[in-house]
């Protein structure tokens, strides 16, 4: 369902992408006069090279996203298996309820901030790739553009997924063992 009102919302964007550059094409072609005559010859050299430029960094961010997540599953894993080695020896003083409390609690925490960075990244992209479909208004093809409304056309592909919308659901997997060790901690510090 919400792939589904994804897709929708991209195909709107791009209608709307579309139909605002038909119906301001007049206009961009009057802002696009005034833009170059008041910057100069090297208007259309500088315009490609910053689209190149935005382009990159937003494959970058791209990346970074991939790298912070690559993070967060290795801590939380880490943190999983540091636990279970260490449950069975006699390592800490005390009750192990109030670790295993605190272990819970730092991986529900570091859960929660996964999905908040995932959030982070999905709206920095959005705006990003905004801005580039803007910029490509002013190139002769607008590459970004074209490869949304060919996706939309192919009759044969699967419902297409966007990366994001599979990547949410990492860290709310990834979070039940630590809700679950979260809940059996308080059960076993108010039972003892």
């Amino acid at each position: 369902m919400r792939d589904k009102q994804l897709d929708n919302g991209v195909e709107i964007a791009s209608e709307q992408s579309t139909q605002s550059s038909v119906g301001t094409n007049s206009a961009n072609k009057d802002i696009d006069i005034s833009l170059k005559e008041s910057y100069g010859s090297e208007f259309n050299i500088h315009l490609l090279e910053q689209y190149k430029l935005y382009v990159e960094m937003a494959d970058r961010v791209s990346s970074r996203r991939v790298q912070i997540g690559s993070f967060y599953i290795s801590i939380l894993s880490a943190l999983l298996a540091l636990l279970s080695i260490t449950s069975n020896k006699d390592l800490f003083q005390g009750p192990q309820s109030f670790v295993l409390l605190t272990v819970a609690i730092l991986g529900l925490c570091l859960c929660f901030a996964w999905a908040a960075n995932i959030n982070s990244y999905k709206q920095l992209n959005s705006l990003k790739f905004k801005v580039i479909h803007e910029m490509e208004t002013h190139l002769p093809f607008p590459c970004y553009d074209r490869e949304w409304k060919v996706l939309k056309e192919d009759k044969h592909r699967r419902r297409y997924l966007r990366l994001t919308s599979a990547e949410q659901y990492i860290p709310i997997i990834i979070a039940i063992p630590y809700l679950c060790l979260f809940v059996y901690a308080l059960i076993k510090i108010v039972n003892p």
